[in-house]
């Protein structure tokens, strides 16, 4: 516990608790909506959005924010256009944005450090970045707040949300924007690469042991809280890569929900 005094560490905890929070409750509709790989799609894609970022000598974060959302619209219209099944769009976008960022990364004249956007680097937040974490978590907790009637709707009932007059294209669409947000929110934490893993892993590890919507989101929060917080410390003690780290405790969580899931 001597680790806390240490103000990085401190800013790495409470970085981590937040995105613990709103991986895993956005992640809780990911899951129930079977959009797992959507998620993978996204943080991919945020690998564009950095090197275009690099290239153009903006901000990679912000780049990357706006290149997934952009991303994860129109993998949302492709779906809704009903042409393409939504794991076949994604794998389309997946393979087409990584193929922009190495096109882009291979423009870079300048000297950068890609290594700390592909794998995280939550030692190194800043108090900047925890107030921005901050002020997302409480936007996306007021939309989710706001719309949780709307959102469960079109996670159980996505035909009932159509015929009872709701926005269902307005709803998917901000929906596709919480995720895309998220997952590059998550990016400083574990990287693009383990992304997407805080998105779904929670989620799925309460699905095994809920009876009900209220039990499945607080349990998916505890796990997401619960992943971050272990995989920290012991990334300290261990020495140890903290994203990969947190997402082998979600997954050691996951095994344990498996294990004794409900019947």
């Amino acid at each position: 516990m001597a680790w806390l005094a240490y103000p990085f560490v401190q800013r790495a905890l409470l970085g981590g608790v937040l995105i613990g929070l709103m991986t895993a409750w956005v992640g809780t509709f990911v899951v129930l909506r079977r959009m797992a790989f959507m998620g993978a799609g996204v943080g991919h894609a945020a690998f564009g959005g950095v090197a275009l970022g690099l290239l153009l000598g903006w901000d990679p974060v912000l780049t990357a924010a706006g290149f997934c959302i952009l991303v994860a619209w129109g993998i949302t219209a492709v779906v809704r256009r009903g042409t393409l099944t939504s794991d076949t769009a994604i794998g389309i976008f997946f393979a087409a944005t990584m193929a922009l960022g190495i096109l882009l990364l291979g423009l870079v004249t300048t000297s950068t450090d890609v290594f700390g956007y592909l794998f995280g680097s939550v030692l190194a937040i800043g108090t900047t970045d925890v107030r921005w974490l901050f002020f997302a978590a409480l936007v996306e907790g007021a939309l989710l707040i706001g719309l949780h009637k709307e959102f469960v709707a079109l996670a159980f009932d996505p035909e009932f949300t159509r015929v009872s007059g709701l926005p269902e294209a307005l709803l998917d669409y901000l929906f596709a924007t919480l995720v895309a947000v998220t997952v590059v929110l998550a990016i400083k934490m574990v990287g693009l690469i383990l992304a997407s893993a805080l998105l779904v892993i929670p989620g799925a590890t309460a699905l095994h042991l809920s009876r009900d919507f209220r039990t499945l989101m607080a349990l998916a929060l505890a796990a997401g809280v619960g992943s971050v917080v272990l995989g920290l410390g012991l990334s300290l003690w261990w020495n140890t890569p903290p994203g990969a780290t947190m997402v082998l405790a979600a997954t050691f969580f996951f095994g344990l929900s498996w294990m004794f899931r409900r019947a």
